[in-house]
């Protein structure tokens, strides 16, 4: 099912010493990513001009066995998607800093069904927030609309649970590794998303959740999308960061209106002044897919 540059790829990527970008620039040196294994810590020093410590934490861990042996036990359970795989979704491909590596439960097909919208918001939403995602989004659904989000209290959960209520589909992007599941109570709208939908995540499955991480995940929610909607967010909201992931990716970002006396209100009504498109109808959003989808079609 891999090939042994997918295999490379998977494995390097769990090793410490070794970032992203080098990671990205070992691609581009060695497409193959066959030469690191056979160089010694000095070789590595200058191959990818890192730090002596760091070089010798990556050979380590290029020679250390029980990664392999992990990454090869993980992928009997998960599915690992690389750069360089055809399941990898072309709309990813296009953003800054795009995942090399990514770890799959569920519906792989997804991952190239379009039109998809990110929804996402505050965890702690207002009263109303339950009945603006049900008449905003559920047409959407209806519509055969994917709907992303991170998984995460509030909004996140919301969008998720009416995508599976009206059988819809719908991905969920985590800030941890499936066996670290946060929050917890979390846990069985996981397993229901990996039965009828997609779970993903960039770090390997037995990673726990840091707080970087999530800001991280943010640019892969918006990535998988055409356009972030915004349900609701406070004027300090981390939804702020998806927006600007967003805004940098070239995405549309869509905000819902509210009264300027709920905080949860606040952060959209500061989006829309700073000329976020204001949604008063689904169709808001359908209308610019018919306007502009063919683009992201064609990717």
């Amino acid at each position: 099912m891999y090939t042994e540059t997918q295999v490379n790829l998977l494995h390097l990527h769990r090793c410490r010493g070794i970032s992203r970008s080098k990671l990205r620039k070992l691609l581009q040196i060695d497409p193959s990513l066959q030469t690191i294994y056979s160089y010694s810590s000095a070789q590595i020093i200058q191959y990818l001009s890192i730090p002596h410590k760091k070089a010798e934490m990556l050979y380590h861990d290029i020679h250390n066995p029980t990664i392999r042996k992990e990454l090869f036990k993980d992928l009997q359970t998960y599915r690992g998607i690389t750069i360089n795989d055809e399941l990898y979704p072309p709309m990813l491909k296009t953003i800054k800093d795009a995942p090399l590596v990514l770890y799959a439960s569920g519906d792989v097909s997804l991952l190239k069904k379009l039109p998809a919208i990110s929804v996402i918001g505050t965890r702690s939403p207002s009263p109303m927030a339950s009945h603006k995602i049900k008449f905003l989004v559920t047409p959407l659904v209806k519509a055969n609309w994917v709907v992303i989000s991170g998984m995460a209290k509030g909004i996140d959960s919301y969008a998720h649970q009416l995508a599976l209520h009206y059988q819809g589909k719908t991905i969920a992007v985590l800030g941890s590794g499936f066996r670290h599941i946060y929050p917890r109570e979390n846990q069985p709208l996981f397993h229901q998303i990996e039965h009828d939908g997609l779970v993903l995540s960039e770090y390997p499955p037995n990673t726990p959740p840091k707080p970087y991480y999530f800001p991280e995940r943010n640019r892969i929610i918006s990535g998988l999308s055409f356009g972030t909607l915004v349900i609701e967010a406070t004027e300090k909201s981390g939804t702020l960061i998806t927006v600007n992931q967003a805004l940098d990716q070239g995405r549309e970002v869509y905000a819902v209106p509210g009264s300027p006396h709920i905080l949860q209100s606040k952060g959209c009504l500061k989006l829309i002044q700073e000329g976020a498109k204001l949604v008063i109808t689904y169709e808001d959003i359908h209308q610019d897919w018919e306007l502009l989808g063919d683009n992201w079609m064609n990717l």
